[in-house]
């Protein structure tokens, strides 16, 4: 991943979706918003217990944002998602936000599609030879219910797209460390019990490369963040580490 800066906003980018150049991504750390205290300070949680007019003023600063760098840029479209597994075909006619959705897909340029997370995985999906972009939010109940197989069949269905094309990228999220599961027997699968690395802690980095290439993702066409939003505090809200916090915002584009 790259480390970008453009005035007080700062964000990662994926070496594999960075080689394409009809599409625009990124992970946006938690510096460079409005918001205070628990919050500080580019939260874009709207329902988290913060001042909703700096909520606000945080999206305000991404859209002139993404009107300085993207094209004929139109709007963004962000998904609240609630741990299951439903997604939203994203067009012009779309609404500004999509609640209980944990997933958005889209072959209309110009729209950013922007999910929310602390803690959880956002899986930035784009399939270059159809030109269709999703992304995907994955907590541990998304991981159980393989939503990420589920997107890559119905891009499959609804786009053509084939999972040999498909370029997946996941964000930084809860890392080996700090993903403790004391009821992991009646709470996992038993298929991830072989990816818990000592007593109760599991990679879910590797359960979701596993998932990707069982779906048809080839193991070229992943990049896995590999950063713990739990241990680096500086950068990026967690939900298990403060409980109070902000919500990052995982953006993908398409381009014209």
């Amino acid at each position: 991943m790259q480390r970008c800066q453009q005035d007080a906003l700062e964000w990662l980018e994926f070496d594999l979706l960075k080689e394409c150049p009809r599409v625009q991504h990124a992970v946006f750390l938690r510096c460079g918003g409005f918001s205070e205290g628990s919050f500080a300070s580019l939260n874009t949680g709207f329902f988290v217990g913060d001042n909703p007019h700096h909520v606000e003023s945080n999206f305000k600063r991404l859209e002139k944002h993404f009107k300085g760098i993207i094209p004929d840029w139109k709007r963004y479209v962000f998904g609240r998602g609630c741990h299951k597994t439903a997604l939203a075909h994203v067009n012009n006619h779309s609404p500004q936000e999509y609640v209980h959705y944990d997933g958005l897909i889209t072959r209309t340029p110009c729209i950013t599609l922007i999910m929310e997370h602390a803690d959880c995985q956002i899986a930035l999906i784009y399939d270059p030879i159809h030109h269709v972009a999703a992304t995907i939010h994955s907590g541990w109940r998304g991981s159980v219910a393989n939503i990420y197989e589920k997107a890559i069949k119905t891009m499959h269905m609804n786009y053509g797209s084939n999972p040999a094309d498909l370029l997946v990228c996941i964000s930084p999220s809860l890392g080996p460390d700090k993903a403790e599961f004391i009821n992991y027997q009646t709470e996992l699968p038993a298929s991830f019990w072989p990816f818990q690395l000592r007593p109760y802690y599991f990679d879910f980095w590797a359960i979701s490369e596993e998932q990707l290439k069982q779906a048809g993702i080839l193991p070229q066409h992943i990049e896995v963040a590999r950063l713990c939003t739990h241990t680096h505090s500086q950068d990026f809200f967690s939900y298990r580490r403060d409980h109070t916090t902000g919500r990052h915002a995982s953006c993908i584009t398409l381009i014209s």
